[in-house]
């Protein structure tokens, strides 16, 4: 039986993959003529990306799940650390490319292939990340973690689930959130 953590890790990692793919093909389709969505939906999926990712999910793989796994499994300190350090700068990429997305809004088409060039960048980065983490350190953790550990686990992840996986009971500020991201992004990437 895989470890509720396990789950919840590969619901979260697949909501964000979701979010991510679906922020590229918004920023392939340019603002078309109607900007002012296009704006506000990138505005609110980078929101979320900094707001739930980034402030919740990283803390608990890197304090909770990466140490076991580096105590019990040498070989994989090296891609922990690596690990570790892409959510050290995760918090100021995001901001970095909110800022960037901003300054396409408010001063014009010569900043977007700034913006476009880093969302790129980032997008690979992310997904690369979290294929590291779903293919290396999991298998790696379900392994060799003990009864007790995942235990541990099971009720750390557990308190804080992203409520955007639909597997917890919907945050009404989230669903806010996601709300608006579905209703206003373009089809297929939403029902706008």
């Amino acid at each position: 039986m895989v470890p509720i953590c396990i789950q919840i890790i590969r619901e979260e990692h697949s909501t964000l993959a979701a979010m991510l793919r679906s922020l590229g093909m918004l920023v392939e389709r340019g603002p078309a003529n109607d900007p002012n969505t296009f704006f506000d939906v990138l505005g609110a999926m980078l929101f979320y990306v900094d707001e739930f990712p980034e402030r919740l999910h990283h803390p608990k793989e890197s304090e909770l799940l990466f140490p076991r796994v580096a105590r019990l499994v040498p070989e994989a300190k090296e891609l922990i650390a690596r690990l570790d350090k892409d959510h050290e700068s995760g918090e100021s990429a995001v901001r970095e490319l909110s800022h960037l997305l901003q300054a396409w809004e408010l001063i014009g088409d010569t900043r977007r292939s700034a913006f476009e060039v880093a969302a790129k960048r980032y997008l690979d980065f992310y997904l690369e990340h979290m294929r590291l983490e779903e293919t290396v350190i999991i298998p790696a953790a379900l392994k060799v973690l003990s009864e007790a550990d995942w235990k541990e686990l099971d009720a750390a992840f557990a308190a804080n689930c992203d409520p955007m996986t639909g597997s917890t009971p919907r945050d009404p500020v989230y669903d806010r959130l996601f709300t608006r991201i579905v209703t206003r992004a373009p089809a297929p990437i939403g029902l706008g």
